[in-house]
């Protein structure tokens, strides 16, 4: 078996933050104190130091097109190989992204993601205007994020299906209700969202969904084969969701987690998990993975 000590590792899903600019009001200063204040480029060096990580995907925090631009213009450092950032999808699509890929750092735009968990509509997802958008970024070549809660997974099966042309990155398995022990209906959406090819899917942000400070391995185990099992490994994505990670253990205690939870697969599946899918799904440089 290849040495986890030196299987290359890219983080698919990362935050920065300062909230001077992109303030974060969802975070309580009492309950999440680990991750109230701001995080930027050298504090992901800091946490990527720890693990090795061959670098990072950072991913938007507010559907706001000049967070999207700081992100971009953060992009010099190594630490970061691609910002999914954000559009208004019932707006001029390519216009906007010209307007991203033309900023400092541009070239570095490989997604689009919109906060639709937090959306006033929990049906925003299935609108019209939005899968326009959706078509939009398919014939732009850019995948979009699903941040979803697992109620709202059902419609997003129909959306995906509806929209082939279009590649999907479901964020954190769809939020798989952990801490309350009930997984059957989540576990039945994911596998008709999974049904539609055009989807992977990130392993992260599983420990948010557990039980904060008294998490174990096994609570994890039950989603992870689920994700193993409608996704298998060529369409599965390591991602940390630093620095939301600290508020549950931190980054070192989720990848020796999750590393134990794919230690039966192959050397090759293990790779592709933790590197080679991130840059497929994310048309990465052949040199950064």
């Amino acid at each position: 078996m290849t040495s986890t000590s030196t299987r290359t590792l890219i983080d698919a899903h990362t935050h920065l933050w300062r909230r001077d600019r992109t303030p974060q009001p969802w975070i309580d200063p009492t309950s999440m104190v680990e991750i109230d204040h701001d995080f930027w480029v050298s504090d992901l060096e800091t946490a990527q130091a720890t693990t090795g990580s061959a670098g990072a995907i950072v991913v938007q925090s507010a559907n706001s097109l000049s967070e999207s631009k700081d992100l971009l213009a953060a992009s010099p450092s190594p630490s970061i190989l691609g910002v999914v950032g954000w559009v208004d999808l019932e707006a001029d699509v390519a216009a906007q992204v010209a307007e991203l890929r033309a900023a400092p750092g541009g070239e570095l735009l490989v997604g689009i993601r919109h906060l639709a968990h937090q959306d006033a509509d929990p049906r925003w997802l299935g609108r019209a205007t939005v899968g326009a958008g959706l078509d939009a970024l398919g014939r732009l070549n850019l995948p979009f994020d699903l941040v979803l809660l697992p109620s709202q997974l059902e419609l997003a099966a129909d959306v995906v299906a509806e929209h082939g042309g279009t590649r999907f990155v479901l964020d954190h398995l769809g939020k798989p209700p952990i801490a309350s022990g009930s997984l059957t209906e989540w576990s039945r959406a994911v596998a008709r969202v999974a049904a539609s090819h055009n989807v992977v899917a990130k392993l992260s942000g599983l420990t948010i969904e557990a039980a904060w400070n008294a998490w174990t391995v096994e609570d994890l185990r039950t989603p992870v084969a689920r994700a193993l099992d409608v996704f298998g490994p060529r369409r599965l994505l390591f991602g940390s969701d630093w620095p939301l990670v600290r508020l549950c253990g931190g980054y070192q205690a989720w990848l020796a987690a999750i590393r134990e939870l794919l230690s039966p697969l192959s050397d090759e599946d293990q790779n592709a998990i933790f590197a080679r899918n991130a840059a497929g799904a994310y048309a990465l440089e052949a040199s950064n993975a």
